[in-house]
This record gives structure tokens, C-alpha cells and sequence, in this order.
């Protein structure tokens, strides 16, 4: 019976090079000249410091211009509410999300569920598998995800016959 996996999984390693890069550039900008603003990653969470809100905004578009190069979707960071530091300097926290949430599983699955096709969607841990008689049907049900706006970004994977 032919199936496909539906995932949201994100290269850490692409990220780790987008970041050296955004590092690298901020070395060389004249507006970020002896300025303390650091960008680090452990584990799945990234650590934002800038001097003030004004170099932190450029930092989020420098990192947003970066990932989209190294084509990993800027979706997929979830960023915290910025915190003072000393003096003006900011520090913010961004959670590099994967997998797809319990929540977002539910509203995909009722989504293909309403659209009549004949498939089956089995909720497996943090993936969806879908299955169904026919590869149209699920070719169809691959448009109706792409279709949708979620903000994380959805891959499919193991597309068997």
C-alpha cells in the first residue's frame, strides 16, 4: 500500500554553517565594529546578544538572509521575548523547532481528513504517515498540505508504492 511520511526536520548542521557565516560578517561590518554582539547555538536553542534593540533587529535580518542562503526556512526558529541586560544590551533566545507538535498533527490530520480523500493519517510520535490505495490520492493529499499555511516548514519523506 503506498505511504509517505510527513516531517519537520531541520539540517543543524546548515544552521551551524549560516551562523559561522553571519559571524563572519558581522566581524567585517563597519556598523558592528567593536560592538559585543555574540550569536551561539547549543543544542536546539540559539542565544542572541546585541549592544541594543537596533543591532538585535539587524542580527534577526543578517541571520534570516543567511539561512535562507544555506536554504534551511527561517520558520523554523521560534524567538523569545528579548530581555535586558546590562545597560542597554539586549539578550534574546530563539528554539530551533522539530518535529511537528501534537497540535499541529491534530489540524493537519482533521484537514485531510475534511478534504474526502481516500487516505489514512497515523499520528507517529512527531511525523504523520499517510497512507492510501491509490498514489494520486496521495500526491493530492501532498498539494493540500503544501497548500496549507503553517509556519513550520513540512517535508515528505519515504514516499513508497
Amino acid at each position: 500500500m503506498p505511504s509517505f511520511d510527513v516531517v519537520s526536520k531541520t539540517d543543524l548542521n546548515e544552521v551551524d554553517n549560516a551562523l559561522a557565516n553571519m559571524e563572519r560578517e558581522m566581524t567585517q561590518r563597519y556598523d558592528f565594529k567593536g560592538s559585543n554582539c555574540k550569536i551561539r547555538r547549543e543544542e536546539a536553542l540559539l542565544n542572541l546578544d546585541a549592544d541594543d534593540e537596533m543591532k538585535l533587529r539587524q542580527m534577526h535580518e543578517m541571520l534570516q538572509g543567511h539561512l535562507a542562503r544555506r536554504k534551511v526556512d527561517a520558520g523554523i526558529l521560534d524567538y523569545a521575548e528579548a530581555e535586558q541586560a546590562a545597560g542597554q544590551a539586549v539578550r534574546q533566545k530563539a528554539v530551533i523547532r522539530q518535529g511537528i507538535d501534537r497540535d499541529l498533527a491534530k489540524r493537519l490530520v482533521k484537514e485531510i481528513k475534511g478534504s474526502k480523500l481516500k487516505v489514512q493519517v497515523a499520528v507517529q510520535g512527531d511525523e504523520l504517515r499517510v497512507t492510501g490505495k491509490k498514489r494520486d490520492e496521495l500526491q493530492a493529499a501532498m498539494a493540500q498540505l503544501k497548500a496549507m499555511k503553517v509556519d513550520l516548514p513540512l517535508q515528505f519523506v519515504n514516499f513508497r508504492d
